[in-house]
């Protein structure tokens, strides 16, 4: 984060995302309107932000082992370990991250346990994912736009609504990466289980977050123009490269992974 500038209070007022999905996952770093709106969810969206995470792990690693070295986390949400740089760096020790998330209780955390290997690098930004020049201009301070970089957008653009333009803003930082960078991106949706679909919408706009589940045609479009890794748009136990497969479980959240080529 730049040095001297004041850091934002945290409204504990209003639910958050990001702590709605930490108190989803078990955590303790969220608040009663947080944890009001996580009750009324079903098990299977508890569960869905299980799995979620664990794609994660998977995916990071699977980058940092095809040689990238370099991750931009946009959303990060709440740490959790292993965290994404934990996860990464114990694969390559001198990669450099890229934080990015717009609460303030995530940077707190951020600059408190955000902390990576001694040869590597980790780095905050407070910002937006609707902010996407803010992002990529803090972003400079420590990664390289001129090597691939990993862009991570994790169950986060479906708290993005369509009047927001959605695909602009992942076009936006897509094509700030060079050739041979990784998009690692997931994205809720309704479409395993349709009938839950009223209760969850409604759980989130009594807390006042915009939801926007999209179908799997809405979600490939994020890829548009980029090549997908096999085995395309899946949902997250389907997601595996150099790993025994997942156990399978229906859930809620679409993954895929994609090379700018």
């Amino acid at each position: 984060m730049t040095a001297g500038k004041p850091k934002p209070q945290v409204d504990t007022s209003r639910p958050h995302p990001a702590r709605v999905y930490d108190y989803m996952l078990g955590g303790k770093d969220h608040y009663k309107v947080d944890k009001v709106v996580g009750e009324k969810l079903p098990k299977i969206a508890h569960r869905s932000a299980q799995l979620n995470r664990a794609f994660m792990h998977r995916a990071v690693a699977w980058a940092a082992r095809q040689g990238i070295d370099q991750f931009l986390d946009v959303g990060t949400g709440i740490p959790t370990e292993p965290n994404l740089h934990q996860v990464v760096q114990e694969i390559v020790p001198s990669a450099r991250i890229a934080y990015a998330d717009n609460d303030p209780i995530v940077l707190r955390h951020a600059e408190a346990l955000l902390v990576g290997t001694p040869e590597g690098a980790t780095h905050y930004i407070q910002a937006d994912v609707r902010e996407p020049g803010t992002i990529l201009r803090d972003a400079e301070e420590v990664l390289d736009f001129k090597r691939p970089v990993a862009l991570s957008l994790l169950a986060l653009l479906h708290f993005v609504g369509d009047d927001e333009n959605p695909y602009g803003l992942v076009r936006a930082l897509v094509d700030a990466l060079t050739p041979g960078s990784l998009l690692i991106f997931s994205h809720g949706t309704y479409d395993p289980y349709p009938e839950l679909a009223d209760r969850i919408g409604n759980a989130y706009d009594e807390g006042g977050i915009t939801l926007r589940p999209r179908n799997r045609a809405e979600v490939e479009r994020f890829f548009d123009g980029l090549d997908l890794v096999p085995p395309g748009v899946v949902t997250t136990c389907e997601w595996y490269q150099d790993t025994p497969a997942p156990d399978f479980e229906v859930n809620g959240i679409y993954v895929g992974v994609a090379r700018i080529p």
